[in-house]
């Protein structure tokens, strides 16, 4: 088995992916948006943590969380909220549950890892959050950055951050340093 090296800063700001087992688009219905909107809520009450940017499309999410000054541990909240989302949605995925989960006890709901990238500064915090943004056009659900429901895009321009025709279609001027 592989040995994870992560990085653990406590009160650090991170970048995270999440994906669903073989990229099943999943997560885009009401009834996952609302396990997932509970399961972040019980993860933030013994674990708590500021989300600063998320976007969710059907088989996978970005987001961006600030952790409590003095943790480090975001493992146990993904943990928390991997399985409070599973439990939740056990009926979408249980029958394609294979033997090695199943002799884990696990659902077939996420991937078992996740990709993690500690945010260093400033300009790697606005292009994380462009990236985060840019993403729904990215992977062609939209024309527009605005017209993706499940994303905090949305907050950000309500705060004055970024304009609401940001990105306006053209990819090279959106993507910022992090595009793909």
């Amino acid at each position: 088995m592989a040995n994870y090296r992560r990085t653990n800063v406590a009160g650090g700001t991170y970048f995270f992916t999440v994906v669903t087992q073989e990229r099943r688009p999943l997560l885009a219905t009401d009834a996952v948006r609302n396990a997932l909107r509970n399961a972040i809520y019980q993860a933030r009450v013994t674990l708590p943590f500021d989300v600063e940017a998320w976007v969710l499309l059907p088989d996978h999410l970005h987001c961006i969380w600030r952790l409590s000054s003095g943790d480090a541990n975001f493992s146990a909240r993904w943990a928390v909220i991997k399985r409070c989302v599973s439990r939740d949605c056990a009926a979408l995925v249980d029958a394609t549950r294979s033997t090695s989960k199943s002799g884990r006890n696990e659902y077939a709901f996420w991937q078992r890892r996740f990709w993690e990238h500690q945010i260093r500064d400033d300009k790697d915090l606005t292009a994380h959050l462009d990236y985060i943004h840019w993403n729904p056009v990215k992977h062609g659900l939209v024309r527009l950055v605005n017209e993706w429901p499940y994303s905090t895009f949305h907050g950000y321009v309500a705060k004055g951050t970024y304009p609401s025709d940001w990105g306006g279609g053209n990819a090279i001027s959106a993507k910022g340093s992090f595009g793909e």
